[in-house]
């Protein structure tokens, strides 16, 4: 199968089966991105921290540095077409039959309990990228990455404290001491 039919149906599967968001989706683009082999753990890992700090939604933002390491631009076309297309039919369909359906009691009781499957996905995300972040592998040998754990609380209470100041200050100046720490990788 071509790379970027795999990439459209990949994303296509991903964005049809994720209730939730962009975020909701990084268990499903982990588990996909590295069974296929696309991406080192260590690079998806960094594509995320990318991702979240880009401006714009974070599951195109995911699908856009994947399906451009893979294929280019043409890749990228792929992918944000396989995420695209599943919610676009989704909220048409919606949009015709949603009036008929939305005081509809098995409806309601569905997406009550879809609820705390997001917020599982969504703790699992999390849990996994904090994971990566505390415990880090330079391929030798590993380590717990002490620095990343008070930057990320120094960070936190500043950012509690210090409301008046941007967070892309706190962006910008995290970025910065980990290049000055950890120096450019990737």
């Amino acid at each position: 199968m071509s790379i970027y039919l795999d990439l459209f149906l990949s994303f296509f599967k991903i964005s049809l089966f994720t209730v939730g968001g962009g975020y909701a989706m990084i268990p499903f683009i982990q588990s996909t991105v590295l069974s296929k082999g696309w991406i080192s753990p260590e690079l998806l890992i960094n594509f995320i921290g990318i991702a979240e700090s880009t401006p714009g939604p974070f599951a195109v933002n995911i699908s856009t540095f994947i399906g451009y390491n893979l294929g280019g631009l043409l890749g990228v076309f792929c992918a944000i077409s396989g995420l695209f297309i599943p919610p676009f039919l989704i909220i048409i369909s919606i949009f015709y039959v949603g009036k008929k359906f939305s005081s509809n009691k098995i409806v309601k009781g569905v997406f009550i309990f879809l609820r705390p499957a997001v917020l599982a996905l969504i703790l699992s995300a999390f849990a996994s990228v904090a994971y990566s972040t505390v415990i880090v592998s330079d391929g030798a040998t590993t380590f717990f990455n002490w620095f990343g754990i008070i930057l990320m609380v120094v960070t936190f209470i500043a950012m509690r404290f210090l409301k008046k100041i941007h967070p892309i200050v706190f962006l910008f100046a995290s970025a910065g001491l980990g290049l000055i720490f950890y120096g450019f990788v990737l």
